[in-house]
């Protein structure tokens, strides 16, 4: 499986940690950035990664600021993304069976490596439901997209 990563200065040392995961773990890691502490602005990122998740050339995303909230709300910017922060394993496991998320999102300065890593298994190893009910919401955040992302 292939995984988009991307941070701004804020999720730098969260994303080299689940960098390292990766590797142990044999998933193929796409770096998008950036790769230094110097402040920068984490919608760069974000797009560039995201917009790989949507082509299809990466299968998800893993996506590091300080928060989480403003990368996610940058990567839920391109179409066909559906990005979610999580906090813990059990929302992790949850938007993937229930929202098929294709990009997690992560606060650097939130949750500790540990807690990051359990997360990052959870969201890999979790496959969508496929149920119906699940099914026809996802096709409802999809209308919305067609509607207003234009």
């Amino acid at each position: 499986m292939k995984i988009a990563l991307a941070c701004d200065h804020g999720g730098l040392a969260l994303k080299n940690k689940i960098t390292e995961y990766l590797a142990a773990n044999g998933y193929e890691a796409v770096d998008f950035g950036t790769t230094t502490d110097c402040s920068c602005d984490y919608p760069d990122f974000a797009l560039a990664g995201a917009e790989a998740v949507a082509r299809g050339e990466c299968d998800r995303g893993i996506f590091v600021c300080t928060t989480g909230i403003g990368i996610s709300i940058a990567a839920n910017k391109v179409k066909g993304i559906r990005c979610a922060l999580c906090t813990d394993a059990t929302c992790a496991r949850l938007t993937r069976e229930h929202n098929d998320a294709n990009v997690l999102a992560l606060g650097g300065g939130i949750v500790g490596v540990n807690l990051a890593l359990d997360i990052v298994k959870t969201f890999l190893e979790t496959p969508f439901s496929g149920l119906e009910k699940h099914s026809r919401r996802i096709q409802k955040i999809s209308a919305i997209e067609q509607k207003y992302m234009k």
